[in-house]
């Protein structure tokens, strides 16, 4: 049985999902590079390569390629990391390709944020963290 409310909720999150979409169609961007080169901007220009699966859900091979494709374009450069991580870096070029594509996107959000209450942030965020939770409890059963 599907309760109405995880439906409303699956059909937000799509919705939401396309808005991200339109906005790296609009830019000229792949879904893949928007989403790279926003957790490099929150990470500050770098960040390790597994992190940006871990919080993206993109596939390694996914990344891979649109990580190849930035670098033709020298948007970015790997570093090699500790071990075998390896750190990847905005170059000069990909921070002012970021404030073009990416930075609005952030600003949208920030305004968005700022138009809510201290309280709606911070119920957002635990209803958010709460599902995630469950979502990871459920799926490992499953799993």
């Amino acid at each position: 049985m599907h309760y109405l409310g995880a439906e409303q909720y699956t059909y937000l999150a799509g919705e939401i999902n396309a808005l991200y979409h339109e906005a790296a169609v609009k830019t000229g961007i792949s879904d893949s590079v928007q989403n790279i080169l926003y957790v490099l901007c929150e990470k500050g220009g770098k960040c390790l390569q597994s992190e940006i699966s871990r919080l993206t859900g993109i596939s390694r091979q996914t990344i891979n390629s649109a990580i190849r494709k930035l670098e033709k374009e020298e948007i970015v450069y790997l570093e090699q990391g500790k071990g075998r991580n390896t750190i990847l870096c905005l170059t000069e070029k990909g921070q002012k390709f970021s404030l073009e594509k990416i930075y609005p996107l952030h600003e949208i959000e920030n305004k968005i944020w700022s138009e809510w209450t201290p309280e709606e942030q911070q119920q957002y965020l635990a209803l958010t963290k709460k599902y995630r939770d469950g979502l990871k409890k459920y799926m490992e059963a499953l799993l």
